[in-house]
């Protein structure tokens, strides 16, 4: 995973705050779609990725952070922050299409 790759750079001691954060949140956006789609119903599946939605924007608050920060150099941010607003797109278009149709 990209995101696994670009925070080994990060400061040892971010390990526990800023690195560990960032892997949970990049982890928990596929995680949540996942989990959603084995559920039974279109308003617990809509419930799941609207968390994973949630954990998507803290991923992207979290990398701008990291660059501001000095962790995360112009070609990593540059690499990851279009995926992340890509998905972000994505994501919120299904769930905005499973809103109108729940």
């Amino acid at each position: 995973m990209l995101v696994y790759q670009t925070t080994t750079g990060f400061p040892k001691e971010e390990l526990f705050g800023l690195t560990s954060q960032i892997r949970r949140a990049a982890v928990s956006v596929p995680s949540n779609i996942v989990e959603g789609c084995a559920r039974d119903s279109e308003a617990e599946y809509l419930r799941f990725l609207t968390i994973a939605f949630g954990s998507l924007r803290e991923l992207h608050y979290q990398l701008r952070l990291s660059k501001r920060l000095g962790f995360l150099g112009n070609e990593d941010f540059s690499s990851l922050e279009p995926k992340v607003v890509e998905t972000e797109k994505v994501l919120n278009g299904l769930i905005r299409a499973l809103r109108d149709h729940v």
